[in-house]
């Protein structure tokens, strides 16, 4: 699985692309304002289901979220058509 900052900043990353405060977000996944705040800064791994909440509400994949760090590069590298 990504670290915990990794992960952090994609779901800070897309929860700012859909235009959603934390607030938002903690209303539609029923989770605290600080929990995401805190997953977002990489001081807490969220749960599996707390991580579904949010895949869910940010339409992320949970496969991707779900990937190992050099996993998750290859996919950026892909998704960007680099060869490394």
């Amino acid at each position: 699985m990504l670290n915990k900052k990794t992960l952090g900043a994609i779901i800070k990353q897309k929860r700012n692309e859909a235009g959603m405060t934390q607030d938002q977000l903690s209303s539609a996944t029923n989770l605290s304002r600080n929990y995401i705040s805190d997953i977002e800064n990489g001081r807490y791994m969220p749960s599996l289901n707390a991580l579904s909440k949010i895949a869910i509400c940010l339409d992320i994949d949970l496969n991707v979220l779900k990937m190992t760090e050099i996993q998750y590069k290859n996919f950026q590298n892909e998704r960007r058509g680099s060869p490394c």
